[in-house]
């Protein structure tokens, strides 16, 4: 259990430092995503890019 943790907890600190670049490509932009402003920051919680990336990384799973 603590090995799945750990494993969350690395992807989530590399994807927030990856934030920026995703923006540009689109991800967190699309209908569905949300982002709260409060007191001065930001909290995204991109919905629908979470939703069509998993359907990708599926898809080419399955073909591979």
């Amino acid at each position: 259990m603590i090995r799945w943790l750990l494993t969350t907890f690395i992807a989530v600190a590399v994807l927030s430092a990856c934030w920026p670049w995703l923006r540009k490509l689109g991800i967190g932009r699309m209908p569905g995503d949300v982002t709260l402003r409060l007191f001065g920051k930001e909290y995204p919680f991109p919905f629908m890019s979470t939703l069509v990336l998993s359907m990708l990384l599926s898809l080419i799973a399955r073909l591979l």
